[in-house]
């Protein structure tokens, strides 16, 4: 309270001395040291938040780039090993790890921050683990154990990168919530660097009157329109903008808070298109996985058909083996007519026919009008498969497979239903569940048809197109999907 007196006085004895010289040489030096003081905070604060926004940023971009890392490079270059592409001591595994710990001991050096430092030493503990189970890799590989032996050393690395990867993602997590708050320091400290400024205003203000209209009028609204820019960039409206105030000091502030927004969203958008363009890219290699299984039982029809003189029947699993594939590789086009699409499924049918003939009746019923409607190729044939497989071979006796196509409204309906075993309710929901999450490796084997088209369903289209399963145990399943109709034919 003294000390605020004080200053009151000294003001006082200022504006009221008799020596007008003297009172606009000392409101000059109250004025300048005010304005000097106005910068010199502002300056260092923008340098300190700056630094710091910098530093977690930096962390986010080198964490997402070493994340990418471990979820692709790894598990490729083992594979390719395991796969038998290339030798253990040839493979680059070791590099890539050593790489990755280089990377995350950086990340650590540019960390202050005590929690997202223990989250990386648990990355690396996990590495560690990680280094261990491709050691074991290399002495199964040495001494040549079986191939489904190295799949699961193989699966166990799988599990590990995602564990690394989560742990990861809970780091870029945290780091985003601290420049977030980060953000907010930002906010509070510019309303009171705006005070400040609002408190020069009123200083000046005493020694020129006659231009208080056109300061408040230059000043007060641009720091408003920023701040009303600021609200919104902060509520998530990245297309908000100022316009120029036309004062110097402001003038480079609205043009990068600008900048920034646009920037922020064109960073958003690129970042959704490239995960977008990643899922897609993965769909696609999944979806060029054709079952070998599939393969070698029809390379052995067609032997013990040929064996059997059954000539006529080898010229047929032939043509229909040859017509299967051209469709499934459709010259790299993703997308067919329906017409295209039953052809695959009957070419397909006609082939397990001939080897489950003891057990399998199939029909094939579309709407011909929906003949030269384009949709996305090979949606109907993993669905068939999973029908077959794990519905009418685990029944007892003769099953049926029917395929089913039709219209409604805008929409493309397709159906697949057995009459084979079913299952539980507690089965369905479990299945249902495992298409709709983000599943490893292992866990997708028993439901790796339906994921597949799911996952595909709702990338080419929308979130909302999605497989509908129904089933009774001992009765069978029936897999439901509506397409929107596309206005540009295949």
């Amino acid at each position: 309270m003294e000390s605020h007196r004080a200053h009151v006085g000294l003001f006082r004895r200022i504006l009221n001395s008799t020596s007008i010289q003297q009172t606009i040489q000392n409101s000059y030096v109250i004025i300048i040291i005010l304005m000097i003081l106005a910068p010199v905070v502002s300056l260092s604060f923008s340098w300190f938040q700056t630094v710091r926004y910098d530093r977690m940023i930096t962390n986010v971009n080198r964490t997402n780039r070493v994340n990418q890392i471990v979820q692709m490079d790894i598990t490729n270059e083992l594979w390719d090993i395991v796969a038998g592409n290339k030798t253990f001591s040839e493979g680059e595994q070791y590099e890539i790890i050593d790489d990755i710990n280089n990377r995350l001991q950086q990340i650590k050096l540019n960390t202050g921050v005590t929690e997202s430092r223990q989250l990386l030493e648990v990355t690396g503990r996990a590495m560690n683990t990680l280094s261990q189970y491709v050691d074991r890799l290399g002495l199964q590989m040495e001494h040549h154990f079986l191939v489904t032996e190295n799949e699961k050393i193989l699966d166990e690395i799988r599990g590990v990168t995602e564990l690394v990867s989560d742990i990861l993602q809970d780091f870029i997590v945290l780091e985003i919530e601290l420049a977030a708050e980060t953000n907010e320091q930002i906010k509070s400290t510019a309303v009171l660097l705006s005070i400040l400024q609002i408190l020069l205003v009123l200083v000046v203000m005493l020694f020129a009157i006659h231009t208080q209209k056109s300061v408040s009028r230059r000043i007060n609204n641009p720091i408003k329109e920023l701040e009303k820019l600021s609200n919104e960039i902060a509520a998530g409206n990245l297309d908000a903008r100022a316009e120029k105030p036309h004062v110097e000091e402001l003038d480079t502030l609205t043009e990068n808070l600008n900048t920034m927004a646009r920037k922020i969203h064109e960073l958003i958008d690129i970042n959704i298109q490239e995960q977008k363009n990643l899922q897609k890219s993965e769909m696609r290699a999944l979806q060029a996985q054709i079952s070998p299984h599939f393969l070698y039982n029809t390379l052995d029809t067609i032997v013990w058909l040929a064996e059997g003189h059954q000539h006529d029947q080898v010229i047929s699993v032939t043509r229909n083996f040859s017509n299967f594939f051209r469709a499934s590789l459709n010259r790299g086009k993703e997308w067919v007519t329906v017409r295209d699409e039953f052809e695959h499924i009957s070419n397909y049918l006609t082939i397990q026919k001939i080897r489950y003939r003891d057990i399998l009746d199939y029909s094939i019923d579309y709407d011909t009008t929906m003949d030269n409607e384009p949709m996305l190729k090979l949606l109907l044939q993993p669905l068939v498969e999973n029908a077959l497989y794990h519905g009418i071979k685990n029944k007892r006796g003769r099953g049926t497979l029917m395929v089913k196509g039709w219209q409604e409204a805008q929409f493309l309906c397709f159906q697949v239903e057995d009459n084979g075993i079913g299952m539980t309710a507690s089965k369905l929901e479990q299945i249902r569940s495992q298409i709709q999450a983000d599943l490893e490796s292992s866990q997708i084997n028993d439901v790796y048809g339906l994921y597949n088209v799911n996952k595909r369903l709702s990338l080419y289209y929308t979130n909302f197109t999605q497989l509908e399963i129904t089933s009774t145990y001992g009765e069978g399943t029936k897999v439901l999907f509506k397409l929107p109709k596309r206005e540009n034919h295949v």
